[in-house]
């Protein structure tokens, strides 16, 4: 492999679970995800999410396929009679709303996921209430890595 290749494969390592805590971006109350790959170029991110209560979390569907590895703990969908705990890989076809929920009992859960697209939040009139997409997502890392002290262009690592 020439230099030039491995410095490639290395530009896209990245520790998934961070030493350094403030890595994690709050998204709701006891609800973080954690950046590891924007794709500003066909519209998708990789991130983990980290929840540390229990309930519902978000009601929504996305556009594109969803991929997810669950790592630690459990979590399912009101719309499906499985959960999802640790070691298990999900899968979301494009268009399905599903609603996410922390079961009680479930100190932390923490899953991987690939989204391909946007994901919209939608009310139980299935109309859609919020989205977040690839540039939402990069500009809320932007204002909480300048808030605590990383620099907005901390972000600038996960983008390609």
């Amino acid at each position: 492999m020439s230099s030039n290749a491995a410095g490639m494969i290395g530009d896209l390592v990245a520790t998934a679970i961070p030493e350094d805590e403030r890595v994690w971006v709050p998204q709701a109350p006891n609800v973080w995800f954690r950046p590891l790959f924007f794709n500003t170029v066909q519209g998708g991110w990789c991130n983990l999410l980290r929840v540390r209560r229990s309930g519902v979390l978000s009601r929504h569907r996305h556009p594109g396929p969803v991929h997810g590895y669950v790592i630690k703990g459990s979590w399912r969908y009101l719309e499906h009679d499985w959960v999802a705990k640790a070691g298990m890989y999900v899968f979301e076809p494009p268009g399905e709303t599903h609603t996410l929920v922390v079961d009680a009992g479930v100190e932390e859960m923490i899953t991987f996921f690939n989204i391909s697209g946007a994901m919209l939040y939608v009310n139980e009139a299935d109309t859609i209430v919020a989205y977040e997409d690839v540039h939402t997502k990069i500009d809320v890392c932007r204002k909480h890595y300048e808030a605590i002290g990383l620099g907005a262009s901390y972000v600038d690592q996960f983008i390609r």
